[in-house]
């Protein structure tokens, strides 16, 4: 093992050092190797800070968030990313599951730089590409923003053109559509190519009461787990704050995983790695109260299809993990 495993296990206090005899517990996680999960992913075992908090990460590669969700309810994984209004609306239905925060990035609106927009109001009559579909987050987030602070429909107003992130990606540096609503990393991109920030999901959270700091992506983990090998949990847990701890401050780590991020140009690579920081969440449990609130708007705007029978948060969506 790495002096420098050894070193992180000692500072996190958690599990113990593991010898070549010994055989840790294995956690296997299902992530799309294009995704930005796998960068982190990729830090915890590079540096080994698996095996320096007692288990053994395996990864699965799967090739959508579909296939990520079947493998986990199959039992193939232990643990998927996904977003914690979908993990809300699977204990609302009785089914055991938990999350861990991972990632508080959030997506917006770009438009073009010379785009005469100044809010979402400036939009009504044009067409905006969506990336996802009608129950999309980000375009459920907008649109109770839009209407609370600024009197205006984006559904009504506008025309909604909804597809994947790429192909929304290269529509909206096409100019086939006035602005587009799509992940954060895809905006990034974006605003490297030279498009310009209309308005982030954060914004429109904080405009509408919400704390933008209720991370909306995490490791999904059955109540099983957590209850049975809770210190496999705490473990991981603990290799995923290393891991960012690590990404937030070495840009040598960056320069490792540049062959993963699929970055065209150096604008891009740094528009990806702030991206990707900023996106840390900070410590301390998830403000349940907020994300309640988040929830009913969801449920409000997207109905029992986005949410199922989740109309307020039920109890445990959230890991509570001793410190």
């Amino acid at each position: 093992m790495r002096p420098f495993a050894i070193a992180m296990l000692l500072a996190l206090g958690v599990g113990s050092a593991a010898t070549g005899q010994e055989s840790l517990p294995k956690l296997t996680i299902a992530s799309q190797a294009s995704g930005t999960v796998n960068w982190e992913l990729q830090t915890i075992l590079e540096h080994e800070l698996d095996e320096a908090n007692g288990f053994d990460l395996e990864i699965m590669e799967v090739a959508s968030k579909p296939a990520a969700e079947i493998a986990f309810q199959g039992g193939s994984v232990d643990m998927l990313v996904t977003d914690w209004i979908w993990v809300a609306r699977q204990r609302a239905e009785g089914v055991p599951m938990s999350f861990i925060p991972y990632s508080r990035a959030v997506g917006g609106v770009m438009v073009p730089a010379d785009s005469k927009a100044g809010s979402l109001a400036d939009l009504a009559g044009e067409q905006i590409g969506i990336a996802g579909g009608p129950l999309d987050k980000s375009w459920l987030i907008l649109r109770a923003y839009a209407l609370e602070a600024l009197d205006f429909d984006l559904a009504s107003e506008t025309t909604q053109v909804f597809g994947a992130p790429p192909i929304m990606f290269q529509a909206a540096l096409d100019g086939e559509v006035a602005a587009v609503i799509n992940f954060w990393h895809f905006m990034a991109r974006q605003e490297a190519a030279g498009m310009r920030h209309l308005i982030d999901v954060a914004e429109a959270l904080a405009a509408l009461g919400i704390d933008s700091d209720v991370p909306l992506l995490g490791y999904v983990v059955m109540d099983r787990l957590v209850e049975e090998q809770s210190d496999l949990v705490a473990g991981f847990a603990a290799a995923s704050r290393a891991a960012k701890e690590l990404l937030a401050d070495d840009d040598a780590e960056w320069e490792r995983l540049k062959p993963l991020m699929n970055a065209e140009d150096e604008a891009q690579f740094e528009a990806l790695r702030a991206g990707w920081r900023a996106g840390i969440p900070g410590p301390g449990p998830v403000d349940e109260e907020a994300a309640g609130r988040l929830l009913a708007i969801m449920a409000d705007l997207g109905g029992e299809e986005l949410v199922g029978r989740a109309t307020s948060l039920p109890e445990g969506v959230f890991v509570r993990l001793a410190d």
